[in-house]
């Protein structure tokens, strides 16, 4: 089922300029919540009062009452505002399967959403995991003739290419990353689309169709670097079924541990730059969260904690 493309609509005049700060400080400011209403009717006529139920460091959302369902607003933070322009790139590559837009403004990392429904972690067994990851490996497969257009667009470029030199500014040995590389790409693999954060809280389903939210984690890089968050969650016979997508799964088997240690180079990083934007509170919570990502790097994954 396609959707209509998604309305930008005019760029309002008089924007408010905040200068750089705690992002949930801005999210919560009046000035700001009246300037994000402003463009939410800009698109659509509220039936009710629009309430913000979600606020983190990397995203707020408010819920957007219609006379023909609920909408959601979305804002994202800079580490993850590349949502907005990657969805879309991607829009006509997967529309049954990315998130339904209404609007979206790149430029701000705004996003106007139709409802997606329930998250499968509150039904697992309404969908089948191996469902997941085939329309995800297909996904992926159609968006890797767009993966220099998507970097360009400012989607975070965590290539093979690049790794090395990223983990060895994150205080990692570079060696390792290399030689981990190197076993990708044997493979000879494309990349692509990768979400980074694929788990049950991130499918959604509705009516019996599944969509894939929360791309803000999202980069161009290996597609078995998805495996670091989505193995342990999805099962064997899943992660086979996604395999199988490739190519021949028991020889692709063997690329799953690299893929698995480089994804903490993308996991780190993006800690890094979410916490950046946080209140100290969570910075101080979430810091251990970059060393770990960089420690399983150099630890073989039967082995992580």
């Amino acid at each position: 089922m396609g959707v209509a493309p998604p309305r930008r609509g005019p760029r309002p005049r008089g924007r408010l300029r905040f200068a750089r700060r705690v992002v949930i400080a801005t999210w919560t400011d009046p000035r700001w919540l009246d300037e994000a209403h402003g463009w939410v009717r800009d698109h659509v006529a509220p039936a009710g009062p629009i309430e913000q139920p979600h606020l983190r460091p990397w995203s707020t959302v408010l819920r957007v009452p219609t006379a023909e369902g609920t909408l959601f607003f979305k804002a994202n933070a800079p580490a993850t505002r590349h949502e907005a322009v990657m969805l879309e790139v991607l829009a006509r590559r997967a529309p049954g399967f990315l998130p339904e837009l209404v609007a979206l403004d790149g430029d701000r990392g705004w996003l106007l959403l139709r409802d997606a429904g329930t998250r499968l972690r509150e039904r697992p067994s309404a969908a089948s995991w191996a469902a997941v990851l085939d329309q995800y490996a297909d996904l992926q497969a159609a968006a890797a003739p767009s993966a220099d257009a998507l970097v360009a667009a400012g989607v975070p470029d965590r290539r093979l290419a690049v790794l090395p030199e990223l983990y060895e500014r994150l205080g990692g040995d570079r060696d390792v990353a290399d030689e981990l590389c190197e076993q990708l790409r044997a493979f000879g693999l494309p990349e692509t689309i990768q979400h980074d954060d694929l788990h049950d809280g991130q499918v959604f389903l509705r009516d019996g169709h599944m969509r894939l939210l929360d791309w803000g984690d999202a980069c161009v890089s290996h597609p078995f670097m998805t495996l670091a968050i989505t193995a342990g969650i999805a099962g064997d016979d899943a992660v086979d079924a996604y395999l199988a997508r490739w190519g021949d799964s028991a020889r692709l088997r063997t690329a799953v541990a690299p893929a698995q240690r480089l994804a903490g180079v993308t996991r780190a990083l993006q800690w890094k730059a979410v916490l950046a934007d946080a209140p100290r509170q969570w910075q101080q919570d979430y810091a251990g969260a970059i060393a770990t990502w960089v420690k399983r790097v150099a630890t073989p994954p039967e082995l992580w904690e």
